[in-house]
């Protein structure tokens, strides 16, 4: 899930998809901030011999001190793991010398105890080997993350922002969904969308058209121009692959790209690939922008002529919804769909502060989990946009914005 403090919204700056369990495995073994992963092994150490002493000499409980580098190996690091078995040897050896000779558990529980901890320490120097390349992983991955959802400034491109991110899958923190902010000298282009399919090929092919869109959204003074580099990229992409003997050659995208002139405030030029219209949300209501019928990226060819563009008007106080297919084909326990529009209407209604780009992501992120009982089937995206309010200028929701 994705809120970035600053510029993408109220929780946090980067996407993310669930927490790394390497890292989050034993965070009940902290208390406020201090490591107490070794006070369960320690007062298994104490008990176990207080235990042994209790019942008597007809029943010895003091092999049990084997289990303490058992659960050290668990939660605490080698050489933890190290020193409670050396620990449980030593008092194993001290408090069965205590007892009369005819009581004593004598050489064979001395080696299990010793093999187990020989064996617990190297059970835990594994443990800790395999975290060490789950850290790294989610590092090579974070840094995927970050190359395809780069972290947005505030106000980007004059462009009040938020996002939210969550992946159907927990543990691959990025998918085949994709959003960005692009000014340039022609305006501020906004591209949101969905590569069909799953896995890493979905992943590559939303590298490729953001890769695409920075560039052509920068130099391009038409948006129907950015559109078709979009559409011609798709298409070279699913002729390598294609190439390559892959079977995603047929892959496609849908998106929505948004183009905010420089030279007007009060319109939007909106292209639709196949993609959920954005919705135009402000005190008054919602409303669904003119999608134009455009096909996904990669059916162009289907069509006859460029891209079509259409210019809407768009009031200072709207703020433009963008959702994947994760939002709108939520199903609840009946099968019925998430209705987004009526959500957010509703919302609106009861607070008009919900416009604003971070509480409009964090109501639908809500909604969305709260419609599908937190069962996502797909990834699940929803990106807003508004333009910045001029320092000390007039806040439509009521008050003065802030400088």
């Amino acid at each position: 899930m994705s809120q970035g403090s600053g510029g993408h919204g109220p929780h946090d700056r980067y996407p993310r998809a669930g927490r790394s369990p390497a890292v989050h495995r034993f965070d009940l073994l902290y208390v406020r901030g201090h490591d107490v992963a070794w006070l369960p092994p320690l007062l298994l150490l104490l008990v176990i011999p207080a235990i042994d002493y209790g019942t008597g000499g007809d029943f010895r409980t003091l092999s049990w001190i084997v289990l303490v580098p058992g659960i050290s190996a668990a939660i605490c690091g080698v050489r933890g793991t190290a020193v409670f078995s050396v620990l449980a040897l030593l008092l194993y050896t001290a408090v069965d010398s205590a007892w009369p000779h005819e009581y004593q558990s004598g050489l064979p529980d001395f080696i299990l105890v010793a093999a187990g901890g020989i064996l617990a320490t190297l059970a835990c120097a594994v443990r800790v080997n395999g975290e060490h390349r789950a850290l790294h992983m989610r590092d090579v991955a974070d840094t995927v993350r970050r190359t395809l959802l780069r972290p947005l400034p505030p106000d980007w491109g004059g462009l009040e922002h938020a996002g939210v991110y969550l992946t159907a899958d927990v543990q691959a923190r990025v998918g085949g969904d994709f959003y960005d902010i692009q000014p340039g000298p022609h305006g501020t282009r906004v591209l949101v969308g969905d590569v069909q399919g799953k896995g890493l090929g979905a992943v590559e092919t939303a590298a490729v058209l953001l890769g695409t869109f920075r560039e052509a959204g920068y130099h391009e003074p038409d948006p129907a121009s950015v559109a078709q580099h979009l559409e011609t990229r798709m298409l070279r992409h699913r002729e390598y692959t294609t190439a390559l003997g892959r079977r995603d050659g047929d892959r496609f995208a849908t998106a929505v790209l948004l183009s905010f002139p420089a030279d007007r405030t009060d319109v939007v030029d909106v292209v639709v690939f196949g993609h959920e219209p954005p919705l135009a949300v402000s005190p008054d209501g919602v409303r669904y922008l003119p999608s134009g019928g455009g096909l996904p990226l990669g059916f162009g060819d289907l069509a006859p002529g460029p891209p079509g563009v259409r210019r809407v008007s768009v009031a200072p106080d709207e703020t433009l919804l963008m959702v994947t297919d994760g939002v709108t084909e939520a199903r609840d326990a009946d099968g019925t769909f998430y209705n987004l529009a009526a959500d957010v209407a509703r919302a609106v209604v009861a607070d008009p502060r919900a416009t604003r780009p971070a509480r409009l992501v964090a109501l639908v992120r809500d909604g969305t989990l709260r419609h599908s009982h937190g069962h996502l089937v797909d990834d699940t995206t929803a990106f807003a946009v508004r333009r910045a309010r001029i320092p000390g200028g007039e806040d439509p929701e009521g008050g003065r914005s802030p400088s």
